[in-house]
């Protein structure tokens, strides 16, 4: 028969109150962009963040989501590990489907500044309701 315990230093790194590595990666998060490789030509970039979560603000219960993200890049092109750190930042804010859905594409155009983008908040069921939100953004081009 084996007897199995923790020694002290293993005891230590799992209570730990230190923000782990990844914690402090999603803490410090923003969106990145760099240079559209391929500027004048229009292409879609579809991106799914199928782990999406949040807190209700009403009950704090957790919400989770599928978020599609579709755009046609104009000068520049977001960094794809800073959009996962970017969405995983959401995990303990208190917003609704609604607001989040929103809120991420502001936080989308202004860092990217795309031809257009489409944002789909595809909510898991809860208490029987299935919640998808779906917001649009296309840049005004200016005529001369």
């Amino acid at each position: 028969m084996s007897n199995s315990q923790v020694k002290p230093s293993e005891t230590e790194s799992v209570t730990n109150t230190e923000p782990r590595y990844g914690e402090r990666e999603i803490s410090e998060g923003q969106l990145i962009t760099f240079p559209n490789p391929r500027p004048g030509r229009s292409y879609q970039i579809n991106i799914v963040l199928p782990e999406f979560t949040c807190k209700c603000p009403f009950s704090g219960y957790p919400d989770f989501a599928t978020i599609d993200l579709t755009y046609v890049p104009d000068q520049s092109v977001v960094e794809l590990k800073s959009i996962k750190l970017y969405i995983n930042s959401y995990r303990d804010r208190y917003i609704s489907h609604e607001e989040s859905v929103n809120q991420i594409l502001d936080d989308f155009v202004a860092a990217c500044d795309p031809l257009s983008v489409h944002i789909k908040g595809d909510f898991n069921p809860r208490g029987n309701v299935h919640t998808v939100v779906e917001v649009h953004h296309h840049k005004h081009q200016q005529t001369n």
